[in-house]
């Protein structure tokens, strides 16, 4: 493989596999970087995942299994790595990627789909009985509560469905619900589930305020939130769901984060820094779910590999070149563009003087950087450098260029 890479995707959950298959099938040489043991995200951690067009019935495991068949049929490459930062080299194109085991990546693009982790709520108790009866993982720990009753800490959508498939192996659930009697954040169809479930019993207008126990939890103390009573509940367990928090620290001072730390993207997916672009549950967005996460590494996969065509293209005609270049700023729909291209093209013919033509749509990137504000803009490169600029020139005013 090529001392540069075309991409390393950092993170190999929905996003991540997602634009994997994108940029490989496109013949980009990808690598992903995965911090876990197993590849898959959150999704990977999800037992039911029932809202994925065409697929009826699969674990979150089945999908994310059957997302990395498909990378590596096309050629994409794995790799064990926790990211440490991300950096633009001097040349502005190139991106290194460091790992915290002292491995340094290069490629021309990065695409950061590190997702997002489960939020903790700082309950005293919570991370002293961490693995010790609290969980974040239906999927991972349900086995371990069998016919044993346990407090499920949350009422979205996630919440929801782990506590009805917990109810497959636990004696029974009690779900501590800050809102009034009967108000969940779920859809309504995993309310309507959650509601019919026998083994599911609800604690409205409460909070959790301790997780209690010894050696293994055997309780949780609950504070009503218009009384300000505290009561106990003994439970064998705690599941927590409660919304994630962004895995972007390793971001902070590189790309724009949005509050909260989730990623700051465009409609192509891209960040503020030229060639490293967002996908899935890490970017600030509207809707965190699998079939969101996969979308937006499609997008990001195909704007990265435009980005780099782009950026080459740029480079080896205009940064690169040996003699003076013009450059036309144009857009294929501006009539004064159209009017003067065959003038432009003479006039270059004459003066032995090679044209590049930039289309201001589709190359924002490069027009940005050189601040084009106003089309037709030509101006004139040397050695990798501008030396004139005209903004919708007359004939005269195109003389000047040479």
């Amino acid at each position: 493989m090529s001392d540069i890479l075309d991409v390393v995707i950092v993170g190999g959950g929905a996003g991540g596999m997602s634009a994997g298959v994108y940029c490989a099938r496109g013949k980009m040489s990808t690598v992903i970087l995965e911090a876990s043991a197993k590849t898959g995200g959150q999704a990977a951690k999800t037992n039911e995942l029932e809202n994925y067009p065409g697929i009826d019935q699969a674990t979150g495991p089945d999908i994310m299994g059957a997302f990395r068949k498909h990378c590596e049929r096309f050629g994409v490459e794995f790799q064990r790595g926790t990211v440490s930062g991300i950096k633009v080299e001097d040349n502005g194109f190139i991106k290194q990627v460091t790992t915290k085991e002292g491995e340094v990546l290069r490629a021309r693009t990065v695409i950061v789909a590190t997702g997002a982790q489960p939020r903790i709520l700082g309950i005293k108790g919570e991370r002293e009985f961490t693995s010790k009866g609290v969980s974040y993982c239906a999927t991972c720990d349900a086995d371990f509560f069998e016919e044993l009753d346990i407090v499920v800490v949350g009422s979205g959508n996630t919440a929801v469905e782990e506590s009805v498939f917990l109810t497959k192996f636990v004696n029974s659930i009690k779900m501590i619900v800050l809102h009034d009697e009967g108000v969940l954040d779920a859809d309504r169809t995993a309310q309507e589930q959650a509601f019919a479930n026998d083994k599911i019993d609800f604690v409205w207008n409460s909070t959790v305020e301790e997780i209690c126990g010894e050696e293994l939890v055997n309780g949780v103390k609950v504070k009503n939130l218009k009384t300000g009573e505290i009561s106990e509940i003994e439970c064998d367990g705690v599941f927590m769901f409660v919304g994630t928090v962004p895995n972007t620290d390793f971001l902070e001072g590189t790309v724009e984060l949005a509050k909260g730390g989730y990623i700051k993207v465009d409609d192509q997916m891209a960040t503020n820094v030229p060639g490293v672009f967002g996908a899935g549950d890490v970017n600030d967005k509207f809707l965190r779910q699998v079939v969101t996460a996969a979308a937006d590494g499609a997008i990001a996969a195909v704007a990265a590999e435009r980005y780099m065509q782009e950026e080459e293209n740029w480079q080896e005609r205009v940064l690169e070149a040996e003699g003076d270049v013009a450059v036309m700023f144009w857009n294929p729909l501006d009539k004064d563009g159209i009017a003067l291209m065959p003038e432009l093209e003479a006039f270059c013919k004459e003066k032995e003087l090679p044209l590049v033509t930039v289309d201001t749509y589709k190359s924002q990137n490069i027009s940005g950087r050189y601040n084009v504000e106003d089309i037709p803009t030509v101006v004139r490169f040397s050695k990798g450098q501008e030396v004139k600029r005209v903004v919708r020139p007359t004939a005269e005013e195109l003389q000047q260029l040479a």
